[in-house]
């Protein structure tokens, strides 16, 4: 089983995403990323290039994949650093309230 370590930042990403999907986040944060957070699936996918903030996978989610949590994974320490939580809008993405480009 990973530890789950989340960057302070991310405190600020969920505030700019609407209180009712807090729990949706939480939840699907612990039950796709507590085992097999390297494992690739439909929803789960490594970056091809690396994020401005050190990223190196994503996890999709929500209804059309509304939203994004980027992390990185320490296999030799079963840990897994949740580093951005973000939230989709068409084809823009905004982490934070602001929009990136990953």
């Amino acid at each position: 089983m990973f530890t789950l370590d989340f960057a302070p930042e991310t405190i600020d990403h969920l505030g700019a995403i609407a209180p009712k999907y807090h729990r949706l986040i939480e939840k699907t944060i612990d039950e796709q990323l507590r085992h097999t957070p390297e494992r690739e699936t439909r929803n789960r996918k490594p970056l091809e290039r690396l994020t401005s903030f050190g990223a190196t996978w994503e996890l999709c989610f929500g209804a059309s994949n509304r939203f994004r949590v980027f992390y990185v994974v320490d296999s030799a320490k079963q840990r897994v650093r949740i580093l951005a939580i973000g939230e989709k809008e068409g084809n823009r993405l905004f982490i934070g309230g602001e929009e990136v480009r990953i």
